[in-house]
């Protein structure tokens, strides 16, 4: 186990994925520092059901964008890796910054390439009912579900299951299930939203032949 720096969010971060925030907490700030001039990572905990939770991502900061006059900053930083907490620590020693001791949770990546075309197919039918093109363009054909997961309508429970889940082919099932429900209610919304764009308009329809 290892003392890590912790910054409680109320959202999920997924291994691999660049976030940036806006800092403005002096606690925070001394975090940003700390990174900064020590090279520590920190970890983003969901704060969820006003608690934080015992799983959380390992986080990278690439730079200081901005710091403003006022002491705020923007930041950009890589997710990299998920970890338990063991113990929770309202402040790390000396510092302002809450802190944790905590262990990797070590994963399966290997995933189900019959899966992995399926559901490459759901988020194709998603994206294009939504009008999201651009992100299907960059969805890779190597794809991992973490490089979706922000893109497919779950809700922040859903997506703190699936950062708890650490086998690749589990993380498909689940979203393969999850994108079976949700398409026909997507698809349908799109079809009443077709439909009343097209009410009142002169309709040119092809009658059945007979």
């Amino acid at each position: 186990m290892r003392l890590l720096p912790l910054f409680p969010l109320n959202l999920v971060a997924f291994p691999g994925e660049k976030l940036n925030l806006h800092i403005f907490e002096p606690r925070y700030r001394e975090l940003v520092r700390d990174c900064f001039t020590e090279g520590l990572t920190f970890g983003i905990t969901p704060y969820l059901d006003n608690a934080v939770q015992e799983l959380g991502t390992e986080m990278r900061l690439l730079s200081v964008e901005k710091t403003h006059t006022g002491g705020e900053m923007d930041i950009k930083t890589q997710a990299l890796s998920i970890f338990r907490v063991q113990k929770f620590f309202r402040q790390a020693p000396g510092k302002l910054y809450a802190a944790g001791q905590v262990e990797d949770v070590v994963q399966d990546e290997e995933p189900d390439p019959m899966l992995r075309q399926v559901i490459a197919g759901q988020v194709r039918q998603l994206y294009e009912a939504l009008g999201l093109r651009k992100l299907l363009l960059e969805l890779d054909p190597q794809f991992r579900i973490f490089d979706v997961a922000h893109h497919i309508g779950l809700s922040t429970e859903q997506e703190y299951q699936l950062l708890g889940t650490t086998a690749e082919q589990e993380r498909q099932e689940m979203v393969r299930e999850h994108l079976e429900r949700l398409l026909p209610a997507v698809l349908e919304a799109e079809r009443l939203k077709e439909r009343v764009r097209q009410n009142g308009h002169f309709k040119h329809l092809q009658p059945p032949q007979f």
